[in-house]
């Protein structure tokens, strides 16, 4: 039997797989007492691009110190990021079903600056989470544990990652093909960001959600 909680790291527009957890799992924590890590979902997400895969990177403040706890990486405003990711979204998904719909939901995002990485990740995937009716029930870590007791919670805090194989580590995850607007050049790409999922598939993202999820 499967506990009833799950940690994950935070992220930013997680891909596919990460929501799928927001759906299996009552109880959800996230973990803001870790170190950051590069080349993570943390900051960075993939997304659809015309001419492929392309991965969004939200620049971050070099930390004080190795070891500053996630909670405390602040995001830089280097390189007009904002403005750059914007327009990736918009070139990737202005033709998909659903962007025109959903766009001034995301647009403020890229217009107002947000001090903290974590912050700004939670509030994009709050939003997410309302507009796919989504109802996590979420908490923050109050401290770092780096183990955790296998029937107190599945711990994925690592294991949703860009580097790792889902179909060998996550047997409960299997991505289900659905509409992408540039299938039929690049044919079906598997765990985009949810922003994939959301604007070519709109209110029918939850049920592509379930059909994914093997543990349901």
């Amino acid at each position: 039997m499967k506990p009833d909680t799950i940690y994950l790291s935070t992220a930013y527009l997680a891909p596919v797989q990460y929501y799928c957890k927001l759906l299996a799992y009552p109880r959800v924590v996230l973990e803001v007492h870790d170190h950051y890590q590069k080349q993570t979902y943390r900051n960075r997400c993939v997304i659809a691009a015309p001419d492929g895969p392309l991965a969004l990177t939200v620049p971050i403040v070099k930390p004080a110190s190795p070891k500053s706890p996630m909670r405390d990486i602040r995001i830089s405003d280097h390189g007009n990021w904002r403005h750059l990711h914007w327009n990736a979204l918009q070139s990737a998904y202005n033709h998909t079903p659903f962007f025109e719909y959903y766009k001034d939901d995301f647009r403020p995002f890229y217009e107002q600056r947000y001090d903290f990485l974590t912050d700004f990740n939670e509030a994009l995937l709050s939003l997410v989470c309302s507009l796919i009716d989504l109802h996590p029930r979420l908490e923050r870590t109050t401290h770092y544990r780096p183990q955790l007791p296998t029937d107190e919670a599945d711990d994925f805090r690592e294991r949703i990652h860009p580097k790792r194989d889902y179909l060998s580590d996550d047997p409960a995850f299997r991505p289900m093909p659905y509409y992408q607007v540039f299938q039929e050049r690049l044919g079906f790409l598997p765990n985009l960001s949810i922003a994939d999922l959301l604007f070519n598939m709109g209110p029918e993202s939850l049920l592509v959600l379930r059909e994914c999820n093997a543990a349901l």
